[in-house]
């Protein structure tokens, strides 16, 4: 809490064109960020997980690859919710080539 009184002093001491910089900082910080997604080492090897699970988002994406329908994805992994999948994919989109060397990488182990 104290860093964010802090935070809010300086900003009420920012200039009109600091804080649009400062808002294009934050938005490209956050334009990664993908709700529901996280990439942790210590969990997967730090390949992009549903939150709260161990369930890789490139699991997800190579079996809807082979034809399964997202009913069937949902009852096969009862933690996950249809969010779940609407994450999963819209990261997929935006890491397309990432998604493709896990899937491969799976593939020849």
């Amino acid at each position: 809490m104290q860093h964010t009184q802090n935070l809010e002093k300086i900003y009420k001491g920012l200039s009109r064109s600091d804080k649009a910089q400062l808002l294009q900082w934050v938005a490209r910080d956050l334009g990664d960020s993908f709700p529901g997604i996280e990439s942790n080492p210590q969990i997967c090897g730090g390949e992009a997980c549903i939150v709260r699970t161990r369930i890789p988002v490139w699991v997800l994406s190579q079996a809807r690859r082979l034809g399964t329908s997202e009913a069937d994805l949902l009852l096969s992994y009862p933690t996950l919710r249809a969010e779940d999948l609407a994450n999963a994919w819209a990261y997929e989109r935006s890491h397309r080539k990432e998604i493709d060397l896990q899937i491969r990488a799976n593939e020849e182990a």
